[in-house]
């Protein structure tokens, strides 16, 4: 008879309830100013390719330096990096709230991805640090399920403080919440910072990581518009290539103190996993883009009520999720993400028969299969590569897997947007998107069955040939 698991204190259960708002405040920002974006052209004269930085800019200093807030997140204490992170957070929440001008806004929505890269690791590693090692799977299925339910309330959110008061207030708002949630993370998470930092931060690695992703996410934005062959894409992507060879060159010098030490580096289970993540994060993006689109452009739905034609998939994603973790304690990682790329699969194959005549409740029940693929999916595959490393690699491993994720977003909208820009009509470049997607799960659903670890929560780390 299998034993009962392990009873969550009282603490644990306040300290997961206060990083559960932390989550909630990192995903729901990430989606609320997306509709707020027309009233920002309008108050300050500006185009729609200016105003798009308000998103663009956050992304992309969130994924150049995510890894790094990972890192010095496992280093110097998850509690004290998630409140720096915060001040850095509410500090330029304020100040974007009072912007001037675009110019104004852009550069403190910014410098708000340096708080959230801070932040998000941390968040990461205090909750499967609070989670009893038989409960890790949990963890995972508590955070994508505030993330599902963030990812959903954030438009409609976003949307309502604009309508009724202004987008200033999307900003405002940031700053009760954070203060809310540092509060009660102090009183009820113990502060594990160590009294002596024995490792030293990697200057050379932060800086030339930092400098490749910049190259690696900026020609994955630019791409859509100015095509692969375009100059500063090839200028772009051989900055990326370049620092990313000095990097692992450096990295191997470096040893144990490398900003991605060799544990983690030569651990195949957890790249495997970031190798899934990657070629199944184009299904999910996909989705959340022309989804929209295709209710927008081809039914007339306004940019609201658009956003909301995805809560189907977000509101199955999140109660997915959490069951999902329960799951994982009796199935394990391999079937439970196996099960889950066949559902988005399936998903994808069924939301591709879009055409003039399809009407938004037709579309309903592939949002569904769509959204229980994505809940089983991404709360597993969190669990699965953050428990295969050591506990003290947590949120550096938190944060690799997220990058794996924006990559595999990116590239993936790069590739259906260049598909979708050479069909004759969107509806049919959304059908032959989608297809392509789907075929893509199916190379997921190889690796995940192969490579992608199938041990349960209760697992006794091994060690792993250093690469």
């Amino acid at each position: 008879m299998a034993e009962a698991p392990t009873p969550l204190t009282k603490t644990q259960i306040l300290g997961l309830t206060a990083l559960s708002f932390a989550v909630f405040l990192i995903a729901n920002d990430i989606t609320a100013f997306a509709v707020a974006i027309p009233a920002m052209e309008r108050d300050f004269h500006s185009d729609i390719t200016t105003a798009q930085w308000v998103m663009n800019g956050y992304t992309l200093v969130f994924g150049v330096l995510i890894i790094t807030g990972g890192r010095l997140a496992d280093m110097f204490g998850r509690r004290r990096i998630f409140f720096l992170g915060s001040i850095i957070f509410v500090c330029f929440s304020l100040l974007g709230g009072l912007a001037l001008d675009m110019w104004m806004l852009l550069i403190c929505r910014a410098l708000m991805g340096i708080g959230g890269a801070l932040m998000w690791p941390a968040i990461l590693g205090m909750i499967y640090g609070l989670m009893p090692e038989d409960r890790s799977g949990l963890a995972g299925g508590l955070i994508m399920a505030v993330c599902g339910v963030s990812n959903s309330i954030g438009p409609m959110l976003g949307g309502t403080l604009t309508d009724l008061l202004s987008w200033r207030w999307i900003f405002f708002i940031n700053i009760p919440i954070a203060i809310l949630v540092c509060f009660m993370i102090w009183k009820v998470v113990a502060d594990d910072s160590a009294e002596k930092v024995e490792e030293k931060i990697d200057y050379v690695g932060v800086t030339t990581l930092s400098i490749s992703l910049f190259g690696l996410l900026v020609a994955l934005d630019f791409v859509v518009d100015l095509g692969f062959k375009n100059p500063l894409i090839i200028s772009l992507v051989s900055l990326f290539l370049f620092f990313m060879g000095i990097f692992i060159i450096a990295e191997r010098r470096v040893g144990k103190f490398a900003l991605i030490p060799p544990d983690v580096a030569g651990n195949r289970k957890f790249f495997a996993a970031g190798i899934t993540t990657l070629l199944l994060s184009a299904i999910f993006f996909s989705a959340l883009l022309y989804i929209p689109q295709f209710l927008s452009k081809v039914h007339g739905y306004s940019a609201m009520v658009s956003g909301m034609g995805l809560l189907p998939m977000m509101i199955t994603q999140g109660i997915v999720s959490y069951i999902s973790g329960s799951l994982y304690e009796k199935l394990g990682a391999k079937l439970i993400v196996s099960v889950g790329t066949v559902f988005l699969c399936v998903g994808m194959f069924m939301l591709s028969h879009l055409n003039k005549e399809t009407t938004f409740s037709q579309i309903i029940p592939g949002l569904i299969v769509l959204g229980t693929g994505v809940g089983l999916f991404y709360s597993t595959i969190t669990t699965a590569a953050i428990t295969v490393v050591d506990p003290s690699r947590a949120s550096l491993a938190g944060a690799i897997l997220y990058m794996f994720q924006i990559a595999g977003g990116a590239l993936g909208l790069g590739m259906n947007t260049t598909i979708v820009a050479m069909a004759p009509d969107i509806s049919t470049g959304i059908d032959r998107a989608f297809t392509v997607n789907a075929y893509l799960a199916l190379a997921g659903l190889a690796v995940s069955i192969l490579f992608v670890s199938g041990k349960s929560a209760q697992v006794t780390i091994e060690e792993e040939d250093i690469l």
